[in-house]
């Protein structure tokens, strides 16, 4: 295991897992400017080691992350529209990086989750909750508005929760948060690493290039009419991955009654 540490970040590996720990506890992992850039080169390096086959992106102390530090916000508030413009777009960058990185990434979010962490843990692949996690996106009690976050929000927990929620500023518990489909495991408070565990076994029965093309393919299907355009562009896609050497490997390691070079029993063996 190594442990790489920045200003506001830890950065774990454990053979082939990078988990990026959120590291402000004493303010529930709010996130100000350096955070947010910290966040984006992190997961723009993770995206292209190789050597990484998931990313787990999780919270020190007793909160996932409680949306953005008011001392940042207070700053912010008397710059220009312009400078704001900047800093939102660092802040849409960074979401953008990690809700297309290439790499499977899983949310294990526990304690409070709110505003610009709730953008976090829906950019993530795969969300895991604590019976104890709260949600809220209380940008309106403020006058504020949940723009930078919403593709991600609106995308996990729907169209018609979204237009509840996002004008209530009220607090979600776990199980709504489950109920709607926002979260995809909800699970003792100290059982939440055993459910993250699990769910990263599964992911490394997976082959590489092919999870990554399956996440990109989520992405662009998502929300699309089934047109002649569509169905060519997932034709050609299926004659590109059946042609792949992973395919070649897949099939033949399934018709030779192995595992493939990429499963974690192969790699023990070699």
């Amino acid at each position: 295991m190594t442990l790489e540490q920045k200003e506001t970040l830890e950065i774990q590996r454990v053979d082939s897992i990078a988990v990026v720990w959120l590291n402000r506890p004493d303010i529930r992992n709010a996130m100000n400017d350096v955070m947010i850039r910290e966040l984006r080169d992190t997961f723009e390096n993770l995206s292209t080691d190789d050597s990484v086959r998931a990313i787990v992106l999780a919270g020190r102390g007793k909160a996932f992350c409680a949306g953005a530090d008011l001392n940042y916000m207070r700053k912010v508030a008397f710059y220009s529209e312009e400078q704001n413009q900047g800093e939102a777009l660092v802040l849409s960058q960074m979401l953008n990086t990690l809700a297309t990185c290439p790499k499977p990434t899983v949310a294990r979010v526990h304690g409070a989750c709110y505003a610009g962490g709730m953008g976090l843990a829906t950019a993530c692949d795969i969300m895991v909750v604590a019976q104890e996690a709260t949600f809220a996106l209380t940008e309106v009690r403020v006058g504020l508005i949940p723009a930078t976050i919403s593709p991600y929000v609106v995308r996990a927990m729907g169209y018609q929760a979204a237009r509840r929620f996002f004008l209530t500023g009220e607090v979600l518990d776990a199980a709504t948060a489950y109920r709607i489909g926002m979260a995809h495991e909800l699970c003792m408070t100290d059982e939440i690493d055993v459910a993250v565990n699990e769910l990263l076994g599964q992911l490394m029965l997976g082959a590489p290039n092919a999870l990554a093309d399956a996440k990109r393919l989520v992405l662009d299907v998502s929300g699309e009419a089934v047109s002649e355009a569509l169905r060519a562009d997932t034709a050609a896609r299926i004659a590109k991955a059946r042609t792949s050497d992973e395919a070649r490997e897949g099939i033949t390691a399934f018709l030779e009654k192995r595992p493939p070079v990429w499963h974690p029993e192969a790699k023990q063996k070699s």
